[in-house]
Formats: structure tokens, sequence, C-alpha cells
């Protein structure tokens, strides 16, 4: 067993045995680390109304700097940022945030990978929608609707989502997850037409709910075999960007009626804490008019 180190906002530290560490623990430091890392390296001087100084071959901030404006030691900070053993309270990493300049999501991440005490507890990620939900989904055709899970599973569709997104080649990859399809589809058939900027937030969408899921099985599993799969994706990942869920305007080809403006709106689900209603609009007349026409195909006319 090795020993775990307490440290409070005033400096005050108190070493208590500890378990010995599981993988999923061993997994979570190691992305707790890599993500404090990759967060202070985007931070300069500058930023912080601190002089860069000679000689300096950090990118961003040092160590002893993210410390000293955190005020917490820097033995401690290291040891955090190396992922040792050690705990934090919600109040040290509120300090380590404002330091590091993080957003709302990447807060939440951190809190997650250091399973602080305020944070909601771990929701499993849910497999299947009731009839009502489908109900909903189905009633907005012709606009496309789609029920995700948190690593973008796709649960549920309505008859317009499959018009815009499911050609052959998706279907013959076989898989139902959307950033999975996205990413090893061959180019030319994939639906997204400005694919280099929406595939990033994604992925760092998606890193924004693997802060709850680290080291489980499943999660382990999906993001390795997507790396091995795309290096692309493994590019994107490495990068440790994060951000929530929100609405965007996103452009989709079709090979019958052309390019396809649309926003998508992400909605929450009663019951189901880690799924959500995507939902896709028109974003303009022509767009409007080209959806209806993919209905009118679909019933023969």
């Amino acid at each position: 067993m090795g020993d775990v180190t307490t440290m409070d906002i005033r400096g005050t530290t108190e070493t208590t045995a500890a378990p010995a560490p599981t993988p999923a623990t061993t997994r979570r430091r190691s992305e707790l680390a890599a993500f404090l890392r990759g967060r202070r390296a985007r931070v300069t001087p500058a930023d912080v109304g601190m002089p860069p100084g000679p000689r300096r071959r950090t990118p961003g901030l040092r160590r002893e700097e993210v410390a000293q404006l955190s005020g917490v030691g820097v033995t401690w900070y290291t040891w955090l940022e190396q992922g040792r053993p050690i705990n934090a309270s919600a109040q040290v990493l509120d300090a380590v945030a404002r330091t590091l300049r993080l957003d709302k999501a990447e807060r939440e991440h951190l809190y997650h990978l250091a399973e602080v005490p305020h944070v909601a507890r771990r929701e499993a990620t849910a497999n299947a929608v009731g009839p009502e939900i489908q109900g909903i989904i189905d009633a907005l055709d012709p606009h496309p609707a789609v029920v995700y899970n948190s690593r973008y599973d796709i649960l549920a569709t309505n008859p317009a989502y499959q018009d815009v997104f499911v050609g052959p080649a998706i279907e013959a990859i076989g898989v139902s997850n959307v950033l999975w399809t996205l990413f090893v589809v061959p180019e030319p058939h994939c639906p997204l037409v400005f694919r280099d900027s929406e595939l990033p937030v994604m992925v760092a969408t998606l890193r924004g709910a693997y802060g709850r899921h680290v080291g489980e099985p499943v999660w382990e599993d999906f993001i390795r075999e997507l790396s091995a799969a795309s290096p692309e994706f493994a590019r994107l990942w490495a990068s440790g960007d994060v951000v929530p869920p929100g609405p965007r305007v996103k452009t989709f080809r079709h090979e019958a009626v052309g390019e396809l403006r649309m926003t998508s709106v992400s909605l929450s689900i009663n019951g189901m804490p880690e799924c959500r209603i995507v939902a896709y609009t028109p974003d303009d007349e022509e767009t409007r008019r080209r959806t209806e026409r993919l209905r009118t195909l679909r019933r023969g006319a």
C-alpha cells in the first residue's frame, strides 16, 4: 500500500494510508495528469500578468508558477500533475482551475477526473429508449432526430434521420455509433461537409463525457479500438480538448438533394441523464424544401 496526501487551500497536508489502486484509479490518475499538463501548456505568463523571463523553455506556465498562483505547494502540485496518489479538495481544484483558465466544461472534466466530493455521482450509460421517446422523435419528421448516449451510440432514430445520414457505405460499417461511422467511413461517403471543423468538436464533447467513465472497460475498449481504426481520431483524442454539447449549424451532403444546412439542438431526457435527443432543423428555406423532398422520395412519390 501507498500513502495518500491531502492538502487544503492553506497548504496544510495530511498523510493517510491508502488501499492499492485499481486499474480504473490508475487510468484516471494518468488522464488527470495528462489533462493538467495540456492545459498548463496553453496558458502563457502574459495571460496571468507575469513577465516571460529569460531562457524560458517550457510552453506555457511552469509547474511552480501554477502552484504559486493557485496558493498550493510546488511539490504537491507536481505530484498532482504526475498522477501520484494524492487527494485534492474542491477548494484547491477551484484555485488550480482558475489559474489554468479552464472553462465550465473543462472545469467539470477536472472534477470528474479528480473525483471531488461535490461532483454528481456517475450515472450508467443507458442502452435503450422507451416508446414515449421514440414517439417524440418520430413526431419531428421530416426533421431528422436521434437519441445518443454520451458515447455517441445511436439508441433511436426517426425516418428523416435515416434519410439524411444512412447510406450503403455507412450501413456496411455495421456499428451503431456516429463517431465510429464518421471516422471510419471513406471520406467521399461522409455526410459532414466541413468534417475538419466538426469532428474535433465531437471528439472534445466525447472527452467531456469520458471524465465520468475513466477506467470503465466498455469506454476504454471503445477509445482504444477507434484510435486503432482511425489515426485521425487518435490525433484528436490526444489533444485533450473538452467542450459540452450545444447547438450548432452543420452542413450535410445528400446525393439525392444536395447540401443541407441544419441547426442541431440537444435536448436532455428525464431518467436518462447521459442521453440526449439531437434534433436537426433547416437553417434556410432551401434546406427546408430539400428535407421535404427527401420525405417525398421515401414515400415513393
